[in-house]
This record gives structure tokens, C-alpha cells and sequence, in this order.
């Protein structure tokens, strides 16, 4: 292996991540340089390099590429001001016109077997349906229905992952729910959707 992309690697990692008021499950993984507030994340989960998640509820082997940025902060477009010297908290300005609170926090939901490309932006209170996939440098701003394939700015519908049909029968399998032992067994047949919710009994 080359020495100095070997050593750019142990650099990156050297970096280290934030994770503050977050519960992180022990199978799942933070990357360096990702910062990770008030944030649930369930197992087998892990978000890459340099992501910002704040306020956010993550799902089971949900897969979260370099570089996105799920929930952050909303400025009040419906004031006559939207700079934070008008509603309180401390900001990147110093100074404090006024202190008005700003609306509660919406929380963003990202389901099971989520798949969300590089330098994705999803929009805080969005929720995304499991088995979805986001496309990579996608900016979501609504909701994502389960299974689907969404790209672009605005984030449209591409298409399906399955059939409707197989995603009904995927979704009533809550198979990201099974015991790990079980899930081995099964894990023979994830390549073949058909068969493996024919196998599953669904």
C-alpha cells in the first residue's frame, strides 16, 4: 500500500468525531470528522466522513455516505428578520436584538435499510421510509416513501427498489427486527428479494 495514502488515511481517523447527547448503538459507527447531536442511531448503522446529523432518529443498517447533513437549524423566514440577533440562544453573532423563541425542533426520521449518497442535504422533520435510497448531493425537503429511489434539488421519485408487491411483503417482514442467529440464516438469500420473503413466510 502506498506509504502516503496510508498515512493521509491514519491522519483522517486521527481526527476524531463529536457525539453529543446521541445514543450510538455498539454495532454501529461514526466516522472521523462527523459531529452527531441529540441523535439516536440504531444497529448496524454508520455514517461516513464529515457528516452533520443533529436531531435525528436512524433505523437499522441504514447506510449514511461522506459528507451529508441531516436536520440542523431553520431560521424564522416568517419575522421580519431572519438573523439570529432577533431570536435567543448563542450564534455565530454576538450581538442580541431581541430574544423570541423560534419553533421546537422537528425531529428527522431515517428508517431501516436506508441508503443516503455523498453530500446529500436532508431538510429537518423529513422522514425517510425504509429500504429508500437518496441519491448522492440529493437536497430532500419532503418526505421519502419506503423502497423508493430519489436524486436531484429538489429530491424527486426515480423509481422503485421492487415491485409493490415485494415491497409490502419486505415491509411486513420487519426483517431488520430479527435476532441476529435468524437473520444469518436468511442472510443466504438477500440477493433474490422473491425468495427471500417466500422463505421468510410473509
Amino acid at each position: 500500500m502506498n506509504i502516503i495514502y496510508l498515512w493521509s488515511k491514519i491522519i483522517r481517523k486521527l481526527r476524531g468525531s463529536a457525539i453529543i447527547d446521541s445514543v450510538i448503538h455498539k454495532t454501529s459507527k461514526v466516522e472521523a470528522g462527523s459531529q452527531i447531536l441529540n441523535t439516536i442511531m440504531d444497529k448496524h448503522s454508520f455514517c461516513g466522513y464529515d457528516c452533520e446529523i443533529s436531531n435525528c432518529e436512524i433505523g437499522s443498517f441504514t447506510s449514511i455516505a461522506s459528507g451529508v447533513v441531516i436536520g440542523g437549524g431553520m431560521h424564522p423566514i416568517d419575522w421580519v428578520g431572519t438573523s439570529p440577533v432577533f431570536y435567543e440562544g448563542r450564534d455565530s453573532v454576538k450581538a442580541k436584538f431581541s430574544e423570541f423563541k423560534r419553533d421546537v425542533v422537528k425531529i428527522t426520521v431515517i428508517g431501516h435499510d436506508v441508503w443516503i449518497g455523498r453530500n446529500s442535504l436532508i431538510k429537518q422533520g423529513v422522514t425517510i421510509g425504509n429500504g429508500a435510497v437518496v441519491g448522492m448531493g440529493s437536497i430532500v425537503t419532503k418526505d421519502v416513501a419506503p423502497y423508493s429511489i430519489v436524486g436531484g434539488n429538489p429530491a424527486k421519485a426515480i423509481r422503485y427498489r421492487f415491485s409493490e408487491e415485494i415491497i409490502d411483503k419486505l415491509i411486513a417482514s420487519k426483517w431488520w427486527e430479527l435476532p441476529e442467529k435468524q437473520l444469518k440464516e436468511y442472510a443466504t438469500y438477500f440477493r433474490d428479494p422473491s425468495l427471500f420473503v417466500e422463505k421468510l413466510k410473509v
